[in-house]
């Protein structure tokens, strides 16, 4: 017999099967309603949420508008883009702080909040008198939006005007320039105005490299912006400076010059032209005195330019070393004589003119040469031209329209034409580097990046050539005050009679001193320059052997050390001491 086994609920009576399938939709319809219930709560809550949130984030922004002047002005907008320029920090070549951004608070108004302006103006010169004047009261009387009442407060002031309640009277932070070093490196850095914009030296640069077009787009905010480096050493800047003024004091002259520069690179590690100003108040710069000469005043530099004519002779093939030329007797050309200022009366060398320099002997090779020649080199090292540098502070030099004989031989000793100091010295560059012309820059360069623009202008001998009478001028003639023990220092003196009137003056010079060091293997050049020595003590000379030569040695003993250039092993160690 078969057994048919099932669960008990297959044999429930039809009725209680029916009981229970109800229960069980009936749970599942309770179920299914109960979680639909939860999830709409939910969704109201992250709704409610929602709403919350950005109901705080619109009142949050009424108060904060609510607070602000009518930033729909166009003259809000402008004040909103002077806060926002913020500028990059510039470093010197070893991070040193050259010029940064610090926060200064300013005052303004809103003329249409103003209650009473004749009150305003009477409690607002309570505190800051020049702010009592009829022009304050008639900005804060106007319908504007927006004024600026005074820049740059200092937090005392700022807390006593807070304190007056003064409707319609508000402050706003933005960005001051601050110059650590002051006057140090004034006419290299330049200095900004009050809305924090660029308008002379590298400061002014910089602009132009596109930090102005990044204020305009919005994009310079308050950080973020990476600093600007130079080639410039903080610290033999601040020497050059200290030994210029010092020199000023010492021969009683008007202004000074020194510039040092790199001679594989092009880079210049110091400028200093004295008088100068202070940074952190630009408007001292425009002070006639003050003017940058270093690059935009030109001058006729005297004796400094024999060695350019001199170099172009040899390179041309013209003259030699041992070519001998007639000083014994003044040089006539038409109506003019040239004479020697120290002369000799009699043949000299080609090292003996450099040495001795003389006149006579330098026109003589520049006839040999041909005055067209001589022209030719002059343009190659950048003479007839506006020297192409960073600062936008640059003088065009002077050139004389017709290049006749007369014109040649007086240019052959720098008479008749005018250029920069700097386009001096970076002409010399070229003269102890091999022969190669770098032009000057102001920002950091390597030797490769130098070599790539580079224009050769004589050969690699005549640069030989000259870096040997550099020496010997240093050894034998009037650089000698120069001759730091230790040290092959070269150079190349110039004493100009300036230009007084249109007429050359009997008793006031120009006196400077062109230096390269080591002669063997020239690292840097260094030009000094003296606006108008006086003799230093009664009897004393005003040549430039008198005065520049030794504070160019002066300089040159402080920076070498600090330049990384090793004293000659065989130097005595009593030497080194007396020349520090």
């Amino acid at each position: 017999m078969t057994t048919i086994s099932a669960s008990p609920q297959f044999f429930q009576p039809p009725q209680r099967r029916r009981r229970s399938a109800i229960g069980g939709v009936l749970r599942g319809l309770i179920w299914t309603r109960a979680a639909s219930a939860a999830a709409a709560r939910s969704r109201v809550t992250v709704v409610m949420l929602g709403f919350m949130l950005l109901f705080c984030v619109f009142v949050g922004r009424l108060v904060y508008f609510g607070a602000l002047p009518e930033h729909g002005s166009a003259a809000w907008r402008s004040a909103q883009d002077s806060i926002a320029a913020a500028r990059p920090d510039i470093l010197d070549r070893n991070g040193d702080i050259l010029a940064t951004d610090i926060r200064s608070v300013s005052l303004f108004a809103e003329p249409r909040k103003v209650l009473d302006a004749d009150e305003a103006t009477e409690l607002l010169a309570s505190v800051l008198p020049e702010l009592g004047d009829s022009a304050t009261r008639a900005k804060l009387a106007s319908n504007a939006g927006f004024v600026w009442l005074k820049r740059e407060l200092s937090p005392a002031k700022q807390q006593q005007i807070h304190d007056l309640g003064i409707p319609g009277i508000g402050f706003l932070q933005e960005n001051k320039r601050f110059y650590p070093g002051g006057n140090v490196a004034a006419h290299v850095l330049g200095g900004v105005n009050v809305d924090n914009q660029g308008i002379a030296g590298l400061e002014k640069t910089i602009d132009g490299q596109g930090l102005a077009d990044l204020h305009a787009l919005g994009f310079a905010q308050n950080e973020g912006l990476a600093p600007v480096k130079l080639a410039l050493d903080l610290k033999i800047q601040h020497a050059v400076r200290d030994e210029l003024i010092q020199g000023i004091q010492r021969y009683h002259a008007q202004a000074a010059v020194g510039i040092v520069l790199n001679v594989r690179t092009g880079e210049v590690v110091a400028m200093s032209s004295v008088p100068d100003f202070d940074s952190n108040d630009p408007t001292e710069g425009l002070e006639k005195d003050k003017i940058n000469r270093a690059t935009a005043g030109v001058f006729e530099l005297g004796s400094v330019f024999k060695m350019f004519t001199i170099a172009a002779a040899l390179d041309t093939g013209a003259t030699t070393l041992s070519s001998v030329y007639d000083a014994s007797v003044p040089l006539r050309i038409g109506r003019f004589t040239i004479h020697d200022f120290h002369g000799k009366h009699r043949p000299l060398t080609v090292p003996e003119v450099f040495i001795y320099s003389s006149n006579i002997g330098t026109g003589r090779m520049t006839l040999a040469m041909g005055g067209w020649r001589q022209f030719e080199y002059f343009k190659r090292f950048g003479f007839t031209h506006k020297l192409q540098t960073d600062l936008p502070e640059v003088g065009a030099p002077i050139v004389p329209r017709q290049w006749k004989d007369i014109t040649a031989v007086t240019a052959s000793f720098g008479h008749g034409i005018s250029v920069s100091p700097m386009q001096a010295a970076a002409a010399a560059v070229a003269l102890v580097n091999g022969g190669i012309y770098i032009p000057p820059t102001f920002f950091p360069r390597t030797a490769e990046e130098a070599a790539k623009i580079g224009t050769r202008v004589v050969s690699a001998r005549t640069s030989a050539e000259m870096r040997y009478l550099f020496r010997l001028n240093v050894e034998k003639g009037s650089g000698r005050k120069a001759n730091v023990p230790g040290y092959d220092v070269g150079g190349k003196t110039g004493t100009a009679e300036k230009v007084i009137h249109g007429r050359y003056s009997k008793d006031q010079n120009l006196n400077s001193f062109l230096a390269a060091v080591p002669m063997d293997n020239p690292q840097y050049v260094i030009l000094t320059v003296l606006d108008d020595p006086r003799p230093e003590t009664p009897g004393a000379g005003r040549s430039s052997g008198a005065n520049v030569v030794p504070l160019a040695g002066n300089i040159l003993r402080r920076i070498l050390p600090m330049l990384g250039i090793q004293p000659k092993p065989d130097t005595p160690a009593e030497s080194l001491l007396a020349a520090n």
